[in-house]
């Protein structure tokens, strides 16, 4: 099937209480990934890649700068009718509610989504790292017939909760769908046999249940008859369980990396990964490249220090400094004697100007007479550093993986990660 025949929704998701408070100021798909793109690159990316070039992203938390990445780097040419566009939350003559959850953004969004001449709807998530071609799972949905298609992910034990798991017959049609189990008994009556497994092209390898992605693919007179029963909120606890009883709901098993960055450890333990020698997600396919906005800035400048197992973005400075297994990000200032080590540097909007007045600087973010960046001697591991803090001298920040959640002055800590929001000022000497 001809991918151009599909439309795909990107969902941006909700609050994302579990990422605060990376998303405190932005939604996640608007979150940095790898110091230099944002979660929305990947599946904008895999779409483009997949030659889907119909795509809407569906917003309502905290969207702005999610809104002013993706217009200033997803333009496609006058000739093509390729677009990505933005759907946000709207009040309309018959609702003025926000949306209630997956499915009902979807339903509120319908009526622009069959404006478009097209077979298919794809609908995929914000906030997760993957690369899949979207082709392969359409030919997939129309080589079988069905109305739905959910692609799968083999999972362990330990996995299972935190995922709808299906279970497909031997040619692929799902029999049964719970969305997050926690029973260990419904657990064990949902595993997957490994001569079922291997029959999808699995080796089991301990993985004994499919998971699912939260991706779909929906034929269009499906989902509107679908979505047309006003009860259902969430694809997962209601569409899918309900499709099965009355559509064709086949599976699409997928066998690469996916991760679903929904908490902090899970993006603290994503990003570091990359630095990996053979990392799980490869940034490096130039035949599968992930897009983002285009920086006219220049290469990083290493002045001296030790670089092992790092990231650096362009427009770096690291200046005499010590830097390993971390990321730093965008025109990051790293200045003399710093050692920074475990961490995740997320970079700076703009750098400091010489002699810029005051006033300029304050409307530019300006709070403190401390430089954007990392001051001199500093000491920097277990961390995630949000983009524009300014951290003085002499700062010590060390992992509190002793401690239970909590909110400090200046600084949270996650999952023993400490981290200091976005644009704070963390004065000269202080130990954290």
């Amino acid at each position: 099937m001809d991918s151009r025949d599909t439309l795909a929704v990107i969902l941006g998701g909700g609050r994302g209480t579990r990422l605060a408070p990376l998303t405190l100021a932005r939604c996640k798909p608007a979150i940095n990934l790898a110091g230099k793109f944002r979660l929305i690159d990947v599946p904008v990316s895999n779409c483009i890649n997949s030659q889907v070039r119909k795509i809407f992203v569906v917003t309502q938390f905290l969207s702005a700068g999610l809104h002013r990445h993706l217009f200033q780097t997803y333009r496609f040419d006058r000739f093509s009718d390729g677009f990505v566009e933005v759907l946000s939350a709207e009040q309309t003559p018959t609702n003025v509610n926000w949306f209630q959850g997956t499915a009902d953004a979807i339903r509120q969004s319908l009526r622009y989504i069959i404006e478009w001449n097209i077979k298919n709807v794809l609908i995929l998530s914000g906030d997760q790292l993957y690369a899949m071609d979207y082709g392969k799972l359409i030919d997939h949905h129309a080589s079988t017939g069905a109305d739905v298609t959910v692609a799968t992910l083999p999972a362990r034990g330990e996995d299972v909760y935190r995922m709808g798991i299906m279970q497909m017959d031997r040619d692929g049609r799902l029999v049964n769908f719970v969305e997050k189990p926690d029973d260990p008994g419904v657990q064990e009556k949902l595993t997957t046999d490994a001569e079922t497994m291997k029959k999808f092209g699995v080796e089991p390898k301990d993985r004994h249940h499919l998971g699912s992605m939260g991706i779909y693919v929906f034929s269009r007179s499906a989902l509107v008859e679908l979505l047309s029963r006003e009860k259902y909120t969430d694809f997962g606890r209601e569409v899918i369980p309900a499709a099965l009883e009355s559509h064709k709901v086949y599976g699409y098993v997928f066998d690469g990396f996916w991760e679903d960055i929904g908490t902090i450890e899970s993006y603290y333990r994503v990003n570091l990964s990359l630095t990996d020698p053979v990392p799980p997600f490869n940034f490096h396919d130039e035949h599968w490249p992930i897009h983002t906005h285009p920086r006219s800035l220049p290469g990083v400048k290493v002045v001296g220090g030790s670089i092992e197992r790092a990231i650096l973005c362009e427009g770096s400075i690291i200046d005499h400094s010590d830097v390993e297994r971390s990321i730093i990000g965008v025109r990051e200032m790293v200045r003399h004697g710093t050692r920074i080590k475990d961490s995740l540097i997320l970079g700076a909007d703009y750098y400091d100007t010489p002699g810029e007045d005051s006033e300029r600087g304050m409307r530019r973010g300006r709070s403190s007479d401390i430089p954007l960046g990392i001051g001199h001697d500093v000491e920097i591991e277990g961390a995630i550093l949000d983009k524009n803090t300014r951290i003085g001298d002499g700062v010590r920040i060390t992992p509190k993986y002793d401690m239970e959640d909590h909110e400090g002055d200046g600084y949270f800590v996650r999952s023993g990660i400490v981290i200091i929001p976005r644009g704070k000022v963390i004065e000269p000497g202080r130990v954290i």
